[in-house]
């Protein structure tokens, strides 16, 4: 098993509540309440999670000192504890969820993609399942068919930031694939695409990486839309930005646009207030495009 960084595993404690338990009635399942006491299910599947927190948390803090066999050992443990919930409580529609997240970030994907089909099954009205199932199936080099599993996630939470955010990186990174299999024609592909990630960055407004994968996004259209993309990154020069780094960031890229444009001026004046040391490299890959060429 590997460790893989996927959504915050603190999604599944936060879906558990809005979840059935398997030893009531479907007519008790609509109407169940939070001051109804938690079933044996529940309480297992609680203390698995808890079990997977401290694993990881542990892992992330080895760093170095990280223990493959330590870690396979006690994943393998975790893994039996989900075998054991799902075998006494076939229906429990979480501890498929969670099976199927903990599967994902210990790098079983195709057999998370079994728990979460199962989920999906008993349930589809759950759009981090149906969102996860999409990132899978993409990740197998299948972006086509990962699209339905996406939609409908955005579908059942349209105000949920990080599924359009998804959704632009699908259309990104599927590109190729949904333009040879007629999905999309070039313009259309253009203009999902940037919706996605501008949607994404309404609903998040306060997120840096949601906005300034939204200015990028305007480099990969065909052809660049280098105009509009300028328009973007000094809105973004606006908002609070916590670090300096980041400012500077956005700062790069911005001069980065103007030498697209031929403003090479306008570039050299924003590039001269770029100070952060960690930027100096790309710092001088732009300066660099501004030196004189030397003649023949």
């Amino acid at each position: 098993m590997k460790l893989r960084p996927l959504l915050s595993f603190l999604l599944v404690a936060t879906l558990l509540p809005r979840l059935v338990a398997v030893d009531e009635p479907p007519s008790r399942h609509a109407n169940k309440t939070p001051d109804e006491p938690e079933t044996l299910a529940e309480r297992t599947l609680r203390d698995i999670v808890a079990r997977e927190r401290e694993l990881f948390a542990k892992s992330e803090k080895a760093g170095d000192q990280f223990d493959q066999g330590v870690f396979h050992g006690e994943a393998q443990s975790i893994a039996s504890s989900y075998d054991v919930l799902v075998q006494k409580n076939p229906e429990f529609v979480a501890a498929y969820v969670a099976y199927g997240m903990f599967l994902g970030k210990v790098g079983m994907d195709r057999q998370a993609v079994a728990m979460l089909l199962k989920a999906n099954k008993l349930d589809p009205n759950i759009a981090l399942v149906k969102n996860q199932l999409a990132k899978h199936i993409a990740e197998d080099g299948k972006p086509v068919e990962a699209l339905p599993y996406l939609m409908a996630a955005i579908d059942l939470e349209p105000r949920e930031a990080f599924y359009h955010f998804h959704l632009g990186q699908l259309l990104l990174a599927g590109r190729d694939d949904f333009l040879t299999n007629g999905s999309f024609t070039q313009a259309g592909l253009d203009k999902a695409m940037l919706d996605a990630f501008r949607r994404a960055s309404e609903l998040a407004f306060t997120d840096f990486s949601y906005a300034y994968q939204y200015a990028k996004a305007f480099y990969e259209v065909d052809p660049p839309r280098w105009e509009e993309a300028l328009g973007v990154w000094e809105q973004l020069e606006l908002r609070p930005i916590t670090t300096t780094t980041l400012r500077h960031m956005v700062r790069l890229q911005k001069a980065n646009v103007l030498i697209k444009l031929g403003r090479k001026d306008e570039a050299r004046q924003v590039l001269e207030t770029v100070t952060d040391p960690k930027l100096a490299e790309d710092k001088q890959t732009l300066l660099d495009q501004l030196a004189p060429k030397a003649e023949k």
